[in-house]
């Protein structure tokens, strides 16, 4: 919890952003997997953009076709979390924005494995990858409605653990900025699917 802002008085702007804090204390969880699955989504793209793509990795029409399908899971996993940070707190809700985010960043590693011809690393991200939309998936079963702690908490672990494997594989550079994708039109039916 942030220090800042302890000398305003009661009943400000600050106060009212900690009692949202406390009524939905999933919130922060939600959006940290999202925004890191969307930068994971985001850097898997840039990647396969990027100048080290050479004829002995694909030919022609399959590196298009790769990056045709890593663009989407990109502009997917954006659309998500721009759809998180725009709604009102609601765990069950955010969780299945993050479990979105995850499952298109998932999409991504495997047009990134794709496009390394399979080398070890690229193998691993992508299987890291899996691992972290399938417990990102768990902790937004209806059940949990995105509150079970321990469901969260695997699914932070599995986010830094695909974190981890993408940087392994090159993917992403720390401290190297990744470049946002854009969401592009988010129509109602669109926006609509990303609740489910």
């Amino acid at each position: 919890m942030s220090e800042q802002n302890h000398d305003q008085e009661p009943g400000t702007q600050a106060e009212g952003a900690e009692h949202q804090e406390t009524a939905n204390p999933f919130r922060a969880s939600h959006t940290a997997r999202a925004q890191s699955a969307a930068s994971r989504a985001a850097a898997v793209l840039q990647h396969i953009e990027g100048p080290a793509a050479d004829e002995k990795r694909s030919d022609g029409a399959a590196r298009a076709e790769i990056l045709f399908k890593a663009n989407h899971a990109a502009r997917v996993a954006a659309q998500a979390l721009a759809a998180l940070s725009e709604s009102q707190p609601n765990p069950a809700a955010d969780s299945r924005f993050a479990r979105n985010a995850a499952a298109a960043a998932s999409q991504a590693a495997q047009m990134g494995q794709l496009h390394d011809a399979g080398s070890e690393a690229s193998a691993a991200a992508s299987r890291a990858a899996v691992k972290a939309a399938q417990a990102a998936g768990a902790a937004a079963v209806a059940g949990a409605l995105g509150e079970n702690e321990t469901l969260n908490a695997e699914a932070d672990a599995a986010e830094k653990a695909a974190v981890a494997a993408a940087e392994a594989a090159d993917w992403i550079r720390p401290g190297e900025r990744i470049q946002e994708v854009s969401t592009g039109t988010r129509s109602a039916d669109v926006m609509a699917m990303m609740h489910f």
